[in-house]
């Protein structure tokens, strides 16, 4: 294990907390290892802001479940970054919000070490039902539609485009980049996809992160504008993948910002969500 590209987190904080470790030797380890552009795992959503202050501008909120590149740390309480897009900026440097990704296993996962659940033997080059299973092959899907972060929308986009995207096929390519796995080609196909694949949900609360949303038409922001409605004969208009802590990645318009993250709970995808499911 390389310890230089580790920076410590939970580890550190008991150890802070049993009065083993000081303040000062935290900052030297955690800058020690920036210095080497550690990789670490976002595993609450932070904002990503052009500088170290809350009061910066807010470029994104880097969501549960992405992968940065720490770059060095800003002070006490800041890290700068490099998000999954390539953008830099700074996020806090609470260990609420990061932990780090051992470079070794990252190695494994990318079928260079000697590991063999994820590596990419496992992964399937065609739709053959071999692809990796688990949360390896949701993360390597969230990772393939993050790296699109802002891309354009179009209705009925190209099918074999990533210059721009509509919802079905944004999700599309991000099965097909991640696992290999090609999706069907609309949002009404993909959702029955998903529901012969195996159990649905109609609450998204109960949704697993990694698991495909399917909507229905847009009727207004109020939750009285869907009432009355028979949600299991109304057809599929949207999809999206769900990220957890109440976050979709899908796009929808380009005056949503194309490729994003939006909040689920009290806006009109809430009240418009039809069922959702694993399309592993």
């Amino acid at each position: 294990m390389n310890w230089k590209n580790t920076i410590v987190t939970a580890s550190v904080t008991a150890a802070m907390l049993m009065g083993s470790l000081t303040t000062a030797a935290l900052t030297g380890q955690v800058s020690a290892a920036a210095a080497d552009q550690t990789k670490a795992e976002v595993i609450w959503g932070v904002n990503l802001r052009t500088s170290p202050t809350t009061s910066a501008k807010v470029i994104r909120m880097v969501s549960k479940g992405e992968t940065v590149t720490v770059l060095e740390q800003s002070g006490s309480d800041w890290y700068k970054i490099k998000d999954s897009a390539n953008r830099t900026g700074y996020i806090s440097s609470s260990s609420k919000y990061t932990q780090p990704v051992n470079q070794d296993t990252t190695a494994e996962n990318k079928g260079t070490g000697n590991g063999s659940s994820s590596s990419n033997s496992d992964i399937s080059n065609a739709n053959n039902g071999s692809a990796v299973k688990g949360s390896a092959a949701v993360e390597k899907v969230i990772a393939a539609g993050m790296k699109y972060m802002g891309t354009p929308y179009k209705y009925a986009a190209d099918r074999n485009s990533t210059s721009v995207f509509d919802c079905s096929s944004f999700v599309r390519r991000a099965f097909i980049d991640g696992l290999g796995i090609t999706l069907p080609a609309d949002s009404r196909q993909q959702g029955e996809y998903v529901k012969k694949k195996g159990q649905v949900t109609t609450n998204w609360k109960n949704l697993k992160r990694g698991d495909l949303m399917y909507f229905m038409s847009y009727k207004g922001t109020s939750a009285s504008a869907y009432k009355g409605i028979n949600k299991s004969k109304a057809t599929i208009t949207h999809t999206g993948i769900y990220l957890g802590n109440g976050k979709i990645l899908h796009t929808y318009s380009n005056a949503g910002g194309g490729v994003t993250i939006s909040d689920i709970a009290g806006k009109h995808w809430e009240y418009r969500f039809l069922y959702g499911g694993s399309a592993l």
